[in-house]
Formats: C-alpha cells, structure tokens, sequence
C-alpha cells in the first residue's frame, strides 16, 4: 500500500518526508549529546552527520535515481560526482550549523537539493529543533510549512533593513570595514547556519544578505527557495547567481526587494 501511494507522490513531497524522518531518526536523538570530532579543514563534524548522510545516500535515490554528493564527503569524491552528473545530482548538508548542533544551539538545518545543470530543481531546508520546513520546486513558488513566502516583504529604506552579514567570509578589508563600520542597514545578524540565512531571507525575516563564499551545499537548497520566494541576486563578482564559474563556493549579494537590492548591490560594490 504504501509503494502504492508513493507512486502518486511528488519528489518534492517524497523529499520532504524523507527530510523529516532523518532528522527524527538520526539527527534529533544527538542533539546536545553527541561529541564533536574535527575534520582535516578544521570544521566541526558530529556522529550524527555521518549516519543523517549514510541514511540520505540510501534513501534519496528512492525518489530520483540520482547520485547523492553530500558535505561528508572527500573533496575527490565531490568533485568526480559533479562532473560526471549530466542527468543531474542530489546535493546534500546532513546538517548544516554543526557548531550550533554540537553546542547545543538550536539553530541549524537539514539541506538536500536536486541539481540539474548547475541549478537546484527541488530544494528543503529543515531545522528540526523549530519544526520549521522550508521547500521550493523550481517555477513552482517557495514555502514554509505550507505558507507561501515571503511571510513579509522588505522595507523600501536600506537603512530600515535586516542584514544578514557572515563577515568572516568576507575576501575584501575594504569591504569588512565598510561594513563594520559604515553600514547603510539598520542592523546585522548571524548565526552560524547559512542555509537557514537563505530561507530567512525568503521568509522576509532578512532584508539584504551579502556572504563571501558559500560551499555547493550551503546554497543549493536555499538559493532556489529564495529565487522561488521572488528574491533577487548576484555574485560578488558580478555573475549572474547560477552561472558562475565556481559552482564549488558562490558569493552572494541578495535582497528580497528589487529597489532594495539594486541600493544593496550598489553599496556593496562601491566598498569592495
């Protein structure tokens, strides 16, 4: 019965309770118990990414017959499956704030995206502390658990604006110290979980957002609910968001507003 009734789902439904039950089985009973181990890079890695990624390698081709290239991952092994992904490829963040995780700070997320020629068809984004379910199918709007986004939209004024700033990331001083200290928004936050940034950036929670590098997985999942959300963005460099050359690690200069973003994009550039 239940092959039956999955026949008849969409991925985007199937994905979402895929998401869900991960979290539930693999994620959540860790919470604020497991212990922290280091990778090579020097970035936080917990038990519990390595058995959420195992469960997702084994589930997610259950609803699109495609590889799964996750964070847990060597940098050969991602880099072989991108390249060799022409019918498109699962991306996945087992979780995403694994510091966050670790510490026992409830913020951080589920992120699993499809990818196909470089852009994210079906993407969710779920924090499983706050039960909040973030999910976009491309040309088929984005939502939160079920409400369509934004659930605000942006004020018109930059200086009114809600910022999300990851200024550690940030390649350019110039750029740090404008915003450190001549910053045309109203006020910053960050919070340790860029997926998350994205989706409250789509929610209208964030105004502008400006990040110097985020990894393949970080984005993939996020950027398409805010594209999906009618948001608008660019790359530091001046790319179109999606066809930039480094699909491994992507800037990004975000707004949900247009008036709004061409100010923000404005700023940024003068500073850089």
């Amino acid at each position: 019965m239940d092959f039956i009734k999955n026949c008849f789902m969409k991925p985007i439904v199937l994905l979402q309770n895929l998401v869900h039950e991960v979290a539930r089985a693999e994620i959540m009973p860790c919470f604020m118990t497991v212990s922290a181990l280091r990778k090579h890079d020097g970035s936080m890695l917990s038990q519990a990414d390595l058995a959420a990624q195992a469960a997702f390698e084994a589930g997610l081709p259950e609803i699109i017959d495609a590889p799964v290239l996750g964070e847990e991952m060597t940098v050969e092994e991602q880099h072989r499956l991108w390249h060799a992904s022409g019918s498109g490829l699962w991306v996945l963040d087992p979780i995403d704030g694994t510091n966050n995780f670790i510490s026992g700070i409830p913020h951080f997320a589920v992120s699993v995206a499809f990818v196909q020629q470089g852009r994210a068809q079906l993407g969710v984004v779920y924090n499983p502390v706050s039960g909040e379910c973030y999910y976009a199918e491309r040309g088929q709007g984005a939502f939160l658990n079920g409400r369509p986004l934004p659930l605000r939209h942006a004020p018109k004024k930059l200086h009114e604006a809600v910022a999300g700033v990851e200024v550690k990331r940030l390649r350019s001083g110039r750029l740090v110290n404008s915003v450190n200290n001549f910053a045309p928004f109203g006020t910053l936050r960050c919070m340790g979980s860029s997926t998350l940034d994205w989706c409250y950036l789509a929610a209208g929670r964030y105004d502008v957002y400006v990040h110097g590098g985020q990894n393949l997985w970080d984005y993939a999942a996020g950027a398409l609910i805010f594209e999906e959300s009618g948001g608008y963005m660019d790359t530091l460099e001046g790319d179109d968001f999606w066809s930039g050359h480094h699909a491994f690690q992507r800037s990004v200069i975000a707004a949900g507003d247009r008036e709004l973003f061409l100010k923000w994009r404005d700023w940024i550039r003068k500073n850089q």
